[in-house]
């Protein structure tokens, strides 16, 4: 631990003493403390009003059983949570997360780095986020909505369009979004916008599968040109072939990039070419449909080398771009990254790296690119898709996509400037995190000790 500030020390014990066990939640608290001690150091009214221990603990934190019937008639029970983190700034918004993986810290990390992340996009709000250890892969489609239907009768009781409204992650996408909103429909007998990432023909807005890799590509551009550099011509290593990596992958060739690998749990492929035509990224999106999770099958069909049980961070290319799940690069792969003389680390999927390949990565002056900024063009366009749910109307792609864009720029700009004011011009990592934290840290003094 990096910290010196007695303040933010005793909040992270309290913190580590309450939630032992969870490694992911604490590992998200430790690196915004440490990048706010700057900010605390010259804003006494953090302590006063004690901001940061109330910052790090969720306004209410759900869990309930989820109990369906699978295929064969057997009753199936899993666990379901939903964290409602911080309602400052606006309801709680956030994602649905089923995976396997998923767990109260894993919960709890997600719906705290949603608190900053949706506060950077600059609508108004919180930050929330759900989910379940159910794993939707190998599953018919009738028992991912009879699971849905039983997630939803109990979440229904915690939600709603001015209080928390959630959307899609890992396991959600637009079929389990419309088993959720068809559920909460028939419960509630109110035709809402509770749900983002909903299919176009109930509420949904144009963009939104794309926007989370959009947006990391529109924030990864801004970047670049810090550096007086542009992205055509621009190699890329992606890993992940969801909806996140397809998006990431479509506008860095739409912009002149190319992107080398993609990967899944069972390896990576190397493509000299580049993941680069219309029917290469669209069998992208074959493969997740097909439930397989094997990117061999795109080695398969295109004819490049495939790398069993491997990650892609060991080729040598501009920009790293991670866009699957959490903590996929260890210390090893960080070694890599810099030994190939990488030079840009962009971080798309939620806290994609350990803390050791961080600290490797900023000692051998990597540009990092942190998720919660990186990534926030998901959540902007959800809260997009709010706004055109509650006007009862649809703006078209090009207007979205603008919308989506000059959002990203201003994440970028702002977390900039923030770095730099508080002395740490070019770290974008603490930038960010100033910037998300100052406007839900004023919002939470403005608002009272009460809540």
């Amino acid at each position: 631990m990096k910290l010196k500030n007695e303040y933010l020390i005793r909040v992270y014990e309290t913190v580590a003493q309450r939630n032992a066990g969870e490694p992911e939640f604490l590992q998200a608290v430790l690196e915004v403390l440490e990048s706010l001690e700057p900010v605390v150091e010259q804003d006494p009214r953090l302590e006063k009003w004690g901001v940061m221990e109330r910052i790090v603990e969720p306004e209410r934190m759900i869990t309930f059983r989820v109990s369906w019937m699978d295929d064969a008639g057997n009753v199936q029970v899993n666990r379901g949570y939903r964290v409602q983190f911080n309602s400052a700034i606006g309801p709680y918004k956030g994602g649905i997360r089923l995976h396997p993986s998923v767990n109260a810290s894993v919960i709890k990390f997600l719906g705290f780095e949603q608190t900053f992340k949706n506060s950077l996009t600059g609508l108004p709000m919180g930050g929330g986020k759900g989910g379940s250890d159910f794993d939707p892969r190998g599953k018919s489609d009738a028992e991912i909505m009879r699971f849905c239907q039983s997630f939803m009768t109990e979440l229904s009781k915690h939600i709603g369009p001015d209080t928390d409204v959630p959307a899609g992650d890992i396991g959600v996408g637009a079929r389990e979004v419309g088993y959720l909103y068809g559920q909460y429909k028939r419960l509630r007998n109110e035709f809402t916008g509770v749900l983002t990432g909903k299919g176009r023909s109930f509420g949904g807005s144009l963009i939104r599968p794309e926007a989370t890799g959009f947006g990391a590509v529109y924030y990864t551009v801004e970047m670049l040109k810090t550096f007086g550099e542009d992205i055509k011509g621009k190699t890329f290593a992606v890993s992940g072939f969801g909806n996140v990596a397809w998006g990431t992958v479509k506008k860095i060739t739409e912009l002149g990039g190319k992107v080398v690998t993609i990967s899944g749990p069972d390896g990576y492929i190397y493509d000299p070419d580049g993941v680069s035509t219309e029917e290469k990224i669209n069998f992208m999106l074959e493969m997740r449909a097909s439930g397989r999770d094997k990117v061999k099958d795109y080695a398969d069909k295109f004819g490049v080398q495939y790398f069993e049980g491997k990650r892609p961070w060991e080729q040598k290319v501009d920009v790293i771009m991670p866009c699957a799940t959490q903590n996929e690069v260890s210390l090893d792969d960080a070694k890599n990254i810099v030994a190939n003389g990488v030079k840009y680390y962009v971080e798309v999927s939620n806290m994609p790296t350990t803390e050791e390949a961080v600290a490797y990565l900023k000692e051998n002056k990597v540009v990092i690119a942190p998720s919660k900024a990186v990534n926030a063009g998901g959540v902007a366009v959800s809260g997009l898709e709010m706004s055109q749910n509650s006007m009862r109307y649809s703006w078209t792609a090009e207007e979205v996509d603008a919308k989506l864009h000059q959002i990203m720029s201003d994440i970028y700009k702002n977390s900039y400037d923030a770095a730099k004011k508080f002395g740490m011009e070019g770290d974008l990592i603490a930038g960010a995190n100033i910037a998300g934290f100052m406007k839900v840290a004023d919002a939470m003094i403005a608002e009272g000790v009460a809540y």
